[in-house]
């Protein structure tokens, strides 16, 4: 069995490797460091959890221990779609470069430019950042991309996904030609696969398994659901309340709405749980991701932010209260449990208008996922829990006051049509009193008084001024009498009052 010794590394990191207590490498470490040590091209394909961060980090930091770094000139270039995975990437290199005098730098959004500008000042031999933030510093001439002599593109179809494309050209054409290039991705459609013809020169190959396959480790489901949220999130208890081995659990949403809908109803209903998504800052981002590794927090609702290449070794659970839309968020998602070797499970919430995006989830893992509970055509009638009934009047309660926003009503009257439809009966003696006081009201308000119990709105009387004036036009139009002359009949009271002499 092939060891760490074995792979051509430095002395220095052999030593902080096995301070970390590893002795044996992934398929994928073992296949990119050796191609890796000899100035090779990579193009790295392997599933998520596999050790994709040390199968670069490693070889670097053995490359890196002949020459020094200048002033605004980095050696090495990695570049990560999210702050988070750059944030850890630094990580990496701190752990396994403990035993080198390397100056890292990272530049992330969410932090000062000052503080980033004084560490390119010193020199960078590692510089790890987000496409956006390194062409910011870029175009404020505070770097020179000249010396760049390994370039690291991580996440690769993550960055296609999030538009980063254009940028990463771009990068690529401010370094040299003749750069080194390690190429990873977790799958490989098409688009990515022509990035990497244009990046890579002779690249070797390093594919350790399926693109777009899931870890044998972690123990897939899907759970049927009716469509409503509050019945979603009653679902999503009861999984969370059946699992005896739960340890830890990231919770994945589709949208930041319902990370922050869904976190405010799992803490009112007593769960340890935090929230992560990207509008957050970055301090509280890293405050609220450490908390979760450090047991803090039990359950973290996150949106895909958290889906792609975040080391948390000891996730336990997985829970999709959303299917994703695109099925390779499917593979990143529940690849944050059943890591280096543990076992997990996943469990994702179906309801009838998700089918289309469950069938492309079996057909890209090219393997039916089993139901817990039976499939969406033996769901059983929605039951009405305590629970349940607390959510559906807190939703419906949201739901009415959207819907009278949008009415143009005045936001103090909540009650909707339908309310007020169903009590016409109790007030009845109400109207009829309002009838009697008022006999000379037209027809049309009176139908509208009988239809509402309450006085028109400012659109309702504006729509019914707009009837009374067609109506007076028609009239004029088709008016054949005599054309009054001056005020005709009409004469104000006030200009019959005679003067004194």
């Amino acid at each position: 069995m092939t060891n760490f010794a074995d792979l051509g590394l430095s002395q220095k990191v052999l030593s902080a490797v096995a301070d970390a207590g590893y002795a044996t490498p992934t398929p994928i470490q073992a296949g990119a460091i050796p191609p890796a040590l000899q100035r090779r091209d990579i193009l790295g394909i392997a599933q998520t959890g596999t050790g994709k961060t040390a199968s670069f980090v490693l070889p670097m930091l053995t490359l890196l221990e002949k020459g020094r770094a200048r002033a605004r000139m980095p050696r090495t270039l990695i570049l990560e779609p999210t702050r988070e995975l750059a944030a850890q990437v630094a990580e990496n290199f701190d752990k396994y470069g403990k035993n080198h005098k390397l100056n890292i730098a990272l530049l992330i959004g969410g932090v000062s430019f000052e503080d980033q500008d004084r560490k390119l000042e010193r020199g960078a031999d590692v510089l790890i950042c987000t496409p956006g933030r390194l062409l910011d510093h870029f175009e404020r001439g505070k770097l020179l991309m000249t010396g760049v002599e390994i370039l690291v593109i991580d996440e690769a179809d993550r960055m296609l996904d999030m538009g980063f494309i254009p940028d990463i050209e771009r990068i690529a054409k401010l370094i040299p030609f003749t750069r080194q290039t390690l190429f990873f991705s977790a799958t490989m459609p098409p688009e990515i696969q022509k990035l990497a013809d244009r990046f890579l020169q002779n690249p070797e190959r390093v594919e350790v398994a399926r693109p777009a396959s899931t870890a044998n480790t972690v123990t897939q489901r899907f759970v049927a659901s009716h469509a409503k949220d509050y019945e979603k999130r009653a679902v999503l208890r009861d999984l969370i309340r059946a699992q005896d081995e739960l340890k830890n659990a990231i919770i994945f949403c589709n949208r930041k709405k319902d990370v922050a809908d869904l976190f405010r109803s799992l803490d009112r209903h007593g769960f340890s749980v935090g929230a992560l998504h990207g509008d957050m800052d970055q301090r509280s981002r890293m405050t609220m991701l450490a908390n979760f590794k450090d047991g803090n927090i039990k359950l973290l609702v996150a949106s895909d932010v958290a889906a792609r290449g975040l080391d948390i070794p000891d996730v336990s659970h997985v829970f999709n209260f959303d299917v994703p839309i695109h099925a390779e968020d499917y593979v990143h998602r529940i690849g944050r449990t059943g890591r280096a070797g543990r076992s997990g499970a996943s469990f994702t919430i179906v309801t009838k208008r998700d089918t289309k995006f469950s069938d492309a989830i079996e057909k890209l893992i090219a393997q039916k996922v089993e139901w817990l509970n039976g499939d969406l055509s033996e769901l059983p009638e929605p039951m009405e829990s305590h629970d349940s009934r607390r959510e559906r009047g807190r939703d419906g309660r949201k739901d009415r006051k959207k819907d009278v926003e949008r009415s143009g009503r005045p936001r103090g009257d909540h009650k909707s049509d339908a309310a007020r439809t169903d009590n016409v009966a109790e007030f009845e003696p109400v109207a009829e009193r309002a009838e009697a006081v008022k006999p000379e009201r037209s027809a049309d308000s009176k139908q509208g008084h009988a239809g509402r119990n309450e006085r028109p709105g400012r659109a309702q009387n504006a729509a019914n001024d707009d009837n009374r004036d067609r109506r007076n036009r028609n009239r004029r139009d088709y008016d054949d009498g005599p054309t009054p002359i001056g005020f005709g009949d009409e004469i104000p009271a006030f200009m019959l009052i005679v003067g004194k002499a």
